[in-house]
């Protein structure tokens, strides 16, 4: 017995599907059949909810859905998947009218639907675009507000300098969560939120031990010079060991 399997979708999190269930519901599409893609452009198909759909649905059965543009918002799209259900002998039904694909005339149809289906999304990323560029030259368009003041991000940095707090620390203290995990797996990795905890990881590490040594009173001599490279000595001809060669500090040579 054939059924009728119902797909719905929209792009934003913001919209609404009820209009287009209801729609599914009057063509006689039950409830508990019909699969939704809540969020997720119709340019991606690889979607939850279409895939559910396309494993539902059986040789003899419906696939409805109630525009073309819930599909597919592109002409290969559009065409693979009426292809792919011609090939298993599934009918579409797109909102009351069921598509033949041996029709010429619903053949070129369907390819006029999918061609406007695709213009409107271009249409429409081509507008966003062009708004969001004379927001950003107006200077409108400047991203996520920081979650920390100017002074409270100096702030942030005197307790990190006076008090020898850590990142994690800190970050507890001042409710960053996500700033707590990162800098307990790794002390000084960029991150790239918040300026005050950014300026904290990239400090050099050899800096940080300089202060804590110099604040219990060590000597910090060894820490302040330049990283000296080994070299290996080279065994002599006759076999005796060769004597290792004293290399010169970079900051003592003139």
């Amino acid at each position: 017995m054939s059924e009728l399997i119902g797909y719905a979708r929209c792009s934003t999190a913001g919209q609404d599907l009820t209009a287009q269930r209801q729609v599914l519901r009057d063509l006689g599409v039950d409830e508990p059949r019909i699969y939704i893609d809540h969020g997720l452009t119709g340019r991606n198909r690889e979607r939850p909810g279409l895939q559910l759909a396309l494993a539902a649905v059986r040789e003899g059965d419906t696939l409805v859905v109630p525009k073309l543009d819930r599909l597919a918002r592109s002409v290969p799209d559009a065409r693979a998947i009426a292809d792919e259900l011609e090939q298993r002998e599934v009918r579409l039904q797109l909102g009351a009218s069921v598509y033949d694909p041996r029709d010429p005339i619903g053949r070129m149809f369907f390819n006029v639907l999918a061609t406007f289906a695709e213009f409107e999304a271009d249409l429409l990323s081509m507008r966003t675009r062009e708004g969001m560029a004379v927001a950003s030259a107006r200077g409108r368009l400047k991203g996520k507000p920081p979650k920390l003041s100017a002074s409270q991000q100096q702030h942030l940095l005197k307790l990190y300098d006076t008090d020898d707090k850590t990142v994690p620390e800190l970050a507890d203290r001042w409710c960053l969560p996500q700033f707590a995990d990162a800098g307990a797996k790794a002390e000084g990795r960029r991150l790239s939120s918040f300026p005050a905890i950014r300026a904290l990881h990239v400090r050099p590490r050899r800096e940080r031990r300089a202060r804590r040594h110099q604040k219990a009173g060590l000597p910090s001599c060894r820490l302040n010079r330049a990283p000296q490279r080994r070299r290996r000595s080279k065994p002599s001809q006759n076999g005796t060991p060769a004597k290792r060669m004293r290399v010169t500090p970079r900051h003592l040579i003139r």
